[in-house]
């Protein structure tokens, strides 16, 4: 019964994903940003989806149980944060750009050499969050329809590949609808259930107004803050927040858009944590192996409830896997290969074709980290701790200085990330979790400096941009940067093209 109910469900999301894929009509703008065309609710609903994904569900919960609210409220609560940032700061003026990917916008500041900076370490940080999601689709597998953990993360990967590579930002927005549909009712569901059954049970010192969490470095508060710094912040540049932003009718409706989205992601992730509270109440005694929410389900929750959670989780997962896919391989072919929409007659859209392909090896990478680090939470505020480091002082700056130079945004980006990974391979853990993933063995750094590297990497990479901006600001623009980046400057439009000629087949 479980798997027949997640089974409708994906089935569900997948043929909203198809049907609306015709829209897309061989055209790559109306793929990766939607025509620029989306009203508000399917806006929010995408901002929403990319932030209620399975790393602030069950990450959260798992985050929640061990360490208390805040560690694991901390990830919903820092992407809500930097949905407001944006709608407060940069969702107007980058939706008034016409961009087709962020990866435009360090062009058109900053040059091509910084595009080409950025747009790797945007591909790099992505691919982390394209795993963190598809672990959390691993262990649900493997737990109630017993495949192996290889076998789920390979599902997902598959219904997600299939609609998105038909129907892109379209499919997105519409799926990205119906999926926050069925994850807002199964949320409060869970948490309805847990009151009734159960009542929220909260361990000392581990609720949400047990402030020491967010006080004391002994309570982990130091991990806590450096988690909502790097989501709150680091997240401003987030490919696929970015292309929703980019994808909506008009500044206006980005903006507020924005906020819808972030009140979604606190209503959605507050409840989670708050069940993950009341867990130990739930389980008792009984050993958990895997993600906790798991345990809660399949210990004492019953079938309907279990499938519609599971349906959520599913649902928040794809969600979040198909935009990051998305907004991905079109940074690599657009703004790291080069390629550009046709202006002349053409059977098919080369941007288009190539970022279809594209996608194939990027989700390739995403599932070799899935296989190689099966965490959830930590892999999602990792990924935006690196662009906390490199790309967000030139962006946030870049916008609102107007003495940034492509001197000091290359040299943010070095520095930053730089520093950011070195203290990385010297931490043994990252986030409260063993450092499995890269870690050279030393006597510098102990477990007690995790959660500074996130500051001092974020503060090195702003001191240097701005002394290298203000020694260059009177030098002359770089080449290839564009004098009039804030005003819409749009690739040519493909020519009609003739009834003989068809979309691109791939």
């Amino acid at each position: 019964m479980i798997i027949l109910g997640v089974a409708l469900s994906i089935l569900l999301i997948l043929a909203i994903g198809l049907v609306v894929a015709r829209k897309v009509g061989g055209d790559s703008t109306k793929f990766l940003v939607a025509g620029r065309s989306l009203a508000l609710p399917l806006t929010a609903a995408g901002l929403m989806g990319q932030a209620v994904d399975t790393n602030a569900t069950l990450g959260n919960t798992d985050l929640t149980a061990a360490a208390g609210f805040w560690a694991g409220a901390s990830l919903p609560i820092g992407l809500a944060i930097c949905l407001v940032v944006t709608g407060l700061f940069f969702a107007k003026p980058m939706n008034r750009m016409k961009l087709l990917t962020l990866g435009d916008f360090y062009r058109r500041r900053y040059g091509r050499k910084v595009e080409f900076g950025a747009s790797i370490l945007m591909i790099f940080a992505f691919c982390i969050l394209l795993a963190g999601n598809l672990v959390a689709g691993g262990f649900l597998f493997e737990a109630f329809l017993g495949t192996s953990y290889s076998v789920g993360v390979l599902l997902i990967v598959g219904v997600v590949l299939l609609y998105t590579l038909a129907g892109g930002m379209f499919s997105d927005a519409y799926t990205a609808f119906a999926q926050m549909v069925i994850t807002v009712t199964a949320t409060f569901s869970l948490l309805i259930w847990v009151i009734v059954q159960y009542g929220i049970t909260i361990p000392e010192g581990m609720g949400p107004f047990d402030l020491g969490q967010l006080t004391s470095s002994d309570q982990g508060a130091v991990i806590n803050w450096a988690t909502l710094v790097a989501l709150g912040i680091g997240d401003v540049v987030a490919i696929d927040f970015m292309q929703r932003i980019f994808s909506a009718r008009s500044p206006e409706i980005a903006r507020k858009a924005c906020f819808v989205g972030a009140f979604g992601v606190v209503l959605v992730g507050v409840p989670f944590a708050l069940v993950a509270l009341s867990s130990g109440a739930i389980l008792g005694d009984t050993p958990v192996d895997g993600p906790v929410l798991f345990a809660v389900l399949d210990t004492a929750a019953p079938a309907i409830l279990t499938i519609l959670v599971l349906s959520g989780i599913v649902a928040a997962s794809c969600s979040t896997v198909n935009g990051a896919l998305l907004g991905t391989a079109a940074v690599a072919v657009r703004n790291v290969v080069g390629v550009r929409r046709p202006d002349a007659v053409m059977a098919y859209d080369p941007l288009l074709r190539a970022v279809r392909i594209t996608m194939i090896p990027v989700v390739g990478v995403a599932v070799l980290l899935a296989l190689r680090v099966p965490q959830t939470g930590i892999l999602l505020t990792l990924a935006f701790d690196l662009m906390l480091a490199g790309l967000a002082i030139p962006f946030i700056l870049g916008v609102y200085w107007r003495r940034s130079t492509t001197a000091a945004a290359a040299a943010a980006i070095l520095v930053g990330i730089t520093v950011r990974m070195v203290l990385f391979v010297l931490s043994p853990k990252i986030y409260g979790v063993d450092n499995t993933l890269w870690y050279i063995e030393n006597d510098l750094i102990g477990p007690g400096f995790d959660g500074w590297p996130t500051f001092i990497a974020a503060a090195v990479s702003t001191v240097v941009f701005v002394v290298v901006a203000l020694l260059t600001a009177r030098g002359r623009p770089a080449a290839g940067a564009d004098p009039d980046w804030r005003l819409p400057v749009e690739d040519p439009e493909p020519a009609k093209r003739p009834a003989a000629l068809t979309p691109d087949p791939a």
